[in-house]
């Protein structure tokens, strides 16, 4: 059984910082590309950040690039965003998502995610 937790998540002003963590199991961890998410209310649901299997190469959103960083330990079947100069509008709860093939190409295909971390900034 698949199961992804997130973690890390709170309250922070502006301009601050916080590195959200997703604690994977149940499947190969290093076989698959990962993914963030998140959604605020009224926003629907936002792709923010891509990294492959094995970590070579990564992606952001244009809301987020320069400021988060994805990455992964697979040897502790982990993802992580560094969040760095938070803005109100990075208010979000934040979910990491598996991709739905193995070895797949980054189609942001999700087919598992976890329940989601909230991140509140705000002064």
């Amino acid at each position: 059984q698949v199961q992804l937790v997130e973690s890390g998540g709170g309250l922070v002003q502006p301009g601050g910082s916080l590195r959200l963590s997703c604690a994977a199991s149940g499947f190969t961890f290093s076989s698959y590309w990962m993914y963030w998410v998140r959604q605020a209310p009224g926003k629907g649901l936002e792709w923010v950040s891509t990294i492959h299997a094995g970590g070579g190469s990564t992606y952001y959103a244009d809301s987020v690039k320069g400021r988060f960083t994805i990455s992964r330990d697979n040897a502790k079947n982990t993802l992580y965003l560094q969040m760095n100069s938070l803005k109100p509008e990075d208010t979000a709860l934040y979910y990491c998502a598996k991709d739905r093939y193995l070895y797949g190409v980054g189609s942001r295909e999700y087919d598992s995610w976890g329940q989601g971390t909230q991140v509140t900034v705000s002064s």
